[in-house]
């Protein structure tokens, strides 16, 4: 987060021309202590900032300061920006050289863009969850054009339609506020809210997606990690939790698990099958889950998802003419 908050530090700078430690720490959200020492992070860098003396000094840029960078596109600065993680610096111990660069990436951004670019880049949080070395956007089967409206959508904070087809229901359009994108385990997520309340879209669910004229009502910053992870939390312990017992084929193992809220158990079967027992959100979504899995699991336990499953194919073999 250094990174992100030495360019707010030097945007801060250039608007205002000359701030005291006390105003850029009330700006910035920290102590007094933390701008002392991102100002020297910044001159260890090469930013020119010097501190005027007396009732009412501060801290300034040399006048005409600009750093150079030509051949870039608002686009593709804004990529730039979104490729220089927090959590990137911070392990490889590149904090003041990706400041440097991140500050020359500001400059190549258009007047009317320039004071907005780091909030743009915290709207996005790229694997919070995965290693670093294996960071990307997304890894599902998504349209770019789609994908590209929801972040013009995000950047700019008008309100988005989207059609969206969620598990087991008919697709539907619907208007939400963008709030930003989320990767995890290699799937994106838009966070958004819908009439006031929290909603979690999964990217590859959208159809399509249109960015519209009116603003967004949506906070102007965001903590975006923070966002997740309270929506996670909430995912995993609300809603009328369920567990199962299933006996299945040990090749689909993994797609079970990937959908499940947890595994509380699990052996093999004496012919190489496996047994687990394992926690979903809701009865809806057993149910969900089990079905993908056709003939290659077996829910044994509660009986009414057996029973649940068992009339779910009845109908599909009476709709197709096939006897039980």
């Amino acid at each position: 987060m250094r990174a992100d908050r030495l360019v707010s530090l030097v945007l801060l700078l250039r608007r205002h021309g000359r701030l005291s430690a006390a105003a850029l720490a009330r700006e910035l959200e920290v102590s007094t202590r933390t701008v002392l020492r991102d100002i020297e992070a910044l001159s260890a860098a090469g930013v020119p900032v010097y501190a005027e003396r007396g009732r009412h000094g501060g801290f300034a840029l040399l006048p005409g300061f600009r750093t150079e960078l030509t051949g870039l596109n608002p686009d593709e600065a804004l990529a730039l920006l979104v490729a220089g993680s927090r959590r990137g610096a911070q392990a490889f111990g590149l904090g003041s050289a990706l400041a440097s660069a991140m500050l020359k990436v500001v400059d190549a951004l258009p007047e009317s863009y320039r004071d907005t670019a780091a909030g743009a880049a915290e709207r996005l949080l790229i694997d919070p969850e995965a290693d670093l070395l294996s960071r990307r956007l997304v890894d599902e089967e998504v349209p770019d054009a789609m994908v590209a409206e929801v972040l013009r959508a995000v950047f700019a904070g008008h309100k988005l339609r989207i059609h969206y087809a969620a598990a087991d229901q008919a697709p539907q359009w619907r208007t939400v506020d963008p709030i930003g994108l989320v990767t995890v385990r290699d799937r994106g997520y838009l966070l958004a809210t819908r009439s006031g309340a929290d909603r979690t879209y999964r990217l590859s669910r959208v159809l399509a997606a249109e960015e519209l004229a009116e603003p967004a009502q949506r906070p102007d910053r965001v903590d975006l990690g923070r966002a997740w992870q309270e929506r996670s939390t909430r995912f995993r312990s609300g809603g009328d939790q369920v567990t199962v017992l299933v006996r299945m084929d040990p090749a689909r193992r993994e797609e079970l698990v990937g959908t499940a809220l947890a595994v509380l158990a699990e052996e093999a079967d004496s012919d190489g099958r496996l047994r687990l027992e394992v926690t979903f959100q809701d009865p809806r979504h057993a149910e969900w889950a089990l079905w993908q899995l056709t003939t290659d699991a077996e829910a044994l336990a509660p009986q009414w998802l057996r029973n649940s499953l068992r009339d779910r194919a009845a109908a599909i073999a009476t709709r197709y003419g096939v006897s039980s």
